[in-house]
């Protein structure tokens, strides 16, 4: 059985037999090339018009075309109505906390950002034995879904006066061991590097900001021995990596199905769109009718 990456692995170029890097310099995302790198052309059309590819898989078409570097042999007794969510965001949150954070049994790790990206970070703090997984949003309605996925404490910014890396670093005497941060918005990265403990702390930044967004801190919080990373994918090269995290699933280590929240047919698949746009529910999944 075959599963489709957005985020290609070709195998040949430097990044890709280098252990500290997922970026493909023949296959690194680009949304928009929109046909085959070999040729250029698009092998879609209708009508003698050319259609072209969405992020090298066009994965809600029946049937594709993908460069062999975006094709991963999984187990073949894996449901791919579960397992299909890895193919982005789960595994860019999922992979963030267990491959690039790394925090330690007993951490404490603060997650901004409770989407499904958010959510799969806090799962992976969950695996990775945190003792305290603090969630960060500014929507209280996020707070009970969370628990499910192991977050035990939930800090609004907008309940206080002070900025929220302050609050949390009150929390745990003196900032987390691990964050993690998910929304794209810089204020947010500002404050998920600022909560992490110096020393030892580690802030890993997954979501993307605007592209006139500028990280400002202090450098004497690079000084103190905190440390910023940032990641794509979760680190996660897709056709090494990928078969064993749906191993994780198969084994129930990893739990996907509480990712699921909306399943619809294709011929649904704007109203998928409009549950994401407001943000209702995390992963829709889309079914092709025969």
């Amino acid at each position: 059985m075959f599963f489709l990456s957005l985020q290609g692995n070709a195998r040949d170029c430097a990044h890709c037999k280098s252990e500290e890097s997922n970026m493909c310099s023949l296959l690194r995302i680009n949304t928009d090339r929109g046909v085959m790198i070999n040729d250029g052309q698009s092998r879609f059309s209708i009508n003698g018009k050319p259609i072209y590819h969405f992020v090298g898989t066009s994965t809600f078409s029946e049937y594709t075309v993908v460069h062999v570097g975006c094709v991963a042999k999984i187990n073949p007794l894996a449901p791919l109505d579960k397992v299909c969510v890895l193919s982005c965001g789960i595994s860019t949150g999922l992979g963030a906390t267990l491959n690039v954070a790394k925090p330690p049994k007993g951490s404490s790790v603060a997650i901004f950002g409770l989407g499904a990206v958010g959510l799969a970070a806090a799962e992976g703090a969950r695996i990775a034995g945190a003792s305290r997984i603090i969630g960060v949003d500014l929507n209280a309605s996020r707070f009970e879904q969370a628990k499910k996925f192991g977050v035990t404490e939930f800090v609004n910014p907008k309940d206080y006066s002070k900025p929220v890396q302050e609050v949390i670093a009150e929390m745990t005497d003196g900032g987390v061991d691990r964050s993690v941060e998910c929304t794209g918005h810089i204020d947010a990265m500002i404050s998920a590097f600022e909560c992490v403990h110096d020393g030892w702390g580690v802030a890993v930044l997954v979501g993307v900001p605007h592209k006139e967004a500028v990280f400002k801190t202090h450098p004497m919080n690079f000084l103190n021995e905190r440390t910023l990373k940032g990641t794509f994918f979760g680190n996660y090269k897709p056709r090494s990596d990928i078969p064993s995290v749906v191993e994780k699933y198969m084994n129930k280590e990893l739990e996907l199905e509480k990712f699921i929240t909306h399943t619809l047919p294709f011929a649904e698949i704007n109203k998928a769109f409009d549950l994401m746009l407001k943000g209702e529910g995390l992963r829709c999944i889309i079914t092709m009718e025969n």
